[in-house]
């Protein structure tokens, strides 16, 4: 996971890498005074996926596909 801010926030956009799903959020690079329950995302439909505890946006970085199970 890349991400462009140290902090969560509206502004934070993380880019998801196939060997990084499934996607949840807090994510290993959030610092742990900003954690909160975990919470697993759905970036299946439009590849992207707001966290409603913290605001932070995922998506799925270009070429990234999914494979079902």
């Amino acid at each position: 996971m890349s991400t462009n801010q140290s902090t969560p926030s509206a502004n934070n956009v993380v880019e998801i890498q196939g060997k990084d799903l499934p996607a949840y959020c807090p994510n290993p690079a959030m610092p742990l005074w900003s954690s909160h329950p975990r919470v697993f995302l759905d970036l299946s439909h439009g590849g992207s996926e707001t966290c409603a505890y913290c605001g932070t946006h995922y998506k799925l970085a270009p070429g990234t596909v999914i494979k079902g199970h």
